[in-house]
């Protein structure tokens, strides 16, 4: 199989490579390579410079306002915009509830929010997650009981990323208790200015602030706003986390935190000599970076695979349980380059507004205690490892 690039593709490489220098702003590029928390505005910014380009979609059908991006182009312009220093595309309206509604919404759902999600009106969270219910998910209890043309929603979701910034959120709802728990569940699309919602942030270790708890209490839907048939949203579930998994993967993030990890050893000095040439630290960034490489050829593998119309089996599990690995050894690897200067820092430090700080002082201790949780979210790596196990029983 040949990996490399074909001559479109290059041009493709090229062609983002320039738009980057171009119009990705300055001060946007310097936060997100320094680690610090980006602002509304900051993701804002981004979001309507790419849709301006037709970008924000880019693996989108044309008809949805996309570019019909095949698998290897959206590789290209995720990679090329991790090196770049451009904020992450929020994820929940373009990447994970806009594929969802052009999968199984109605014609009238897809009119309604796939050009919200593109101009930025709807800033979308995802309610999947419960205090009872997260690696085990079909175990939900939030309900959703029918009230005429209504639901009536009761319950709790958590971990509800950015949701403070969110003015709608979609959820999985439990509308059904008999029979197996994956049979009664149902997807629905909840304004959060609805009456009785309540948006509670829960503060990270690492100082910051970008998860919240969800109440729901009585909480008035219309039926409408069912994505796909009653009970039947187990099956919406599994495609969106799908998509989910194969984009915590990162490997454009992990290629830039290494080249930021290497920068920091050839910089950081122990015991007269640049950290680069300890052999024991060497011998662990060649390690990781052998790891990254073929994770890399793995992936492009599964894209060459998907451009070509074949079916992806277990690849996405395989590919969240390696990328997100690396991502917490690179982390582990800046950690060991500070020393004492990866300690615990000031929440004021992480908002940007001290003065002088040591480098990578905060930064680098906040990706580090962040991306704990990588391995969790998005099914937690142990159930990936069982997607696998029964795959290969089945064969």
């Amino acid at each position: 199989m040949d990996l490399s690039y074909s001559p479109e593709e290059q041009a493709f490489e090229a062609e983002v490579r320039d738009f980057l220098a171009a119009h990705l702003p300055r001060d946007i590029a310097e936060r997100v390579l320094a680690r610090r928390e980006l602002t509304r505005d900051d993701m804002l910014r981004w979001h309507a410079i790419l849709n301006d380009k037709g970008w924000l979609a880019g693996p989108w059908p044309r008809d949805f306002g996309g570019q019909a991006w095949g698998p290897v182009e959206a590789h290209i312009f995720e990679e090329e915009c991790c090196r770049a220093g451009a904020p992450r595309i929020v994820p929940f309206g373009v990447r994970m509830l806009g594929p969802v509604l052009m999968e199984f919404g109605t014609a009238e759902q897809q009119a309604e929010y796939l050009p919200r999600i593109l101009d930025g009106r709807d800033w979308w969270c995802q309610g999947y997650s419960e205090p009872g219910a997260g690696s085990d998910l079909a175990s939900l209890k939030t309900r959703a009981d029918r009230d005429g043309d209504d639901y009536i929603v009761n319950g709790q979701k958590t971990w509800t990323t950015l949701g403070q910034y969110a003015n709608r959120i979609f959820c999985l709802v439990r509308t059904k208790a008999e029979g197996k728990p994956q049979e009664g569940i149902s997807f629905l699309l909840i304004d959060l200015d609805t009456p009785g919602i309540e948006m509670r942030p829960i503060r990270l270790i690492e100082g910051g602030y970008e998860v919240n708890e969800v109440f729901f209490t009585d909480v008035r839907v219309p039926i409408a706003n069912r994505v796909g048939a009653e009970n039947e949203g187990w099956t919406i579930a599994k495609y969106l986390l799908g998509h989910e998994r194969t984009n915590i993967a990162g490997v454009g993030f992990s290629l830039q935190a290494l080249e930021q990890v290497k920068s920091l050893a050839r910089t950081v000095r122990r015991n007269g000599k640049p950290l680069i040439e300890n052999t024991l630290f060497a011998a662990r960034i060649a390690s990781v970076e052998a790891e990254l490489e073929a994770m890399k050829i793995t992936n492009l593998r599964m894209l060459a695979r998907a451009a070509k119309g074949g079916r992806l089996g277990a690849e996405p599990s395989m590919l969240k349980i390696k990328g997100t690995q690396i991502r917490q050894t690179i982390n582990d690897l800046a950690r060991r380059a500070l020393g004492p200067a990866a300690a615990p820092f000031p929440s004021e430090e992480l908002e940007g507004n001290l003065r002088v700080a040591p480098a990578g002082h905060a930064n680098d201790a906040a990706s580090y205690f962040n991306n704990r949780k990588i391995s969790i979210y998005g099914g937690s790596n142990e159930i990936q490892r069982n997607i696998l196990a029964k795959g290969l029983m089945q064969r």
